[in-house]
């Protein structure tokens, strides 16, 4: 009983880490918050207080039925910085 309540709790720890967001962008510059989204290829980020949005470096990133769009953000030294993309549902079909 002891192990399976041990094996719970290491799970549960484990699921809500994997959940959090990173870095706010308005707190880092332009540059470090491209090059975090370019290094990780996919990564979480907190956009505001109460915002944030995944941001990926290209199309591989996506599902099959997504594409990838533009992503701007606020940052330390720019109100729009290009990090990279969101993936969008749907097709690419230039509309």
């Amino acid at each position: 009983m002891i192990r399976l309540t041990a094996v719970l709790a290491l799970a549960f720890v484990a699921t809500g880490a994997l959940a959090q967001v990173g870095p706010s962008t308005t707190g880092r510059p332009c540059e470090a918050d491209r090059a975090l989204v370019d290094a990780r290829g996919a990564v979480v980020l907190s956009t505001g207080q109460y915002t944030y949005g995944r941001f990926v470096r290209d199309a591989r990133y996506c599902q099959v039925d997504q594409y990838p769009q533009p992503a701007y953000v606020p940052s330390d030294d720019a109100a729009q910085c290009f990090v990279g993309y969101r993936c969008a549902d749907g097709p690419d079909d230039g509309f």
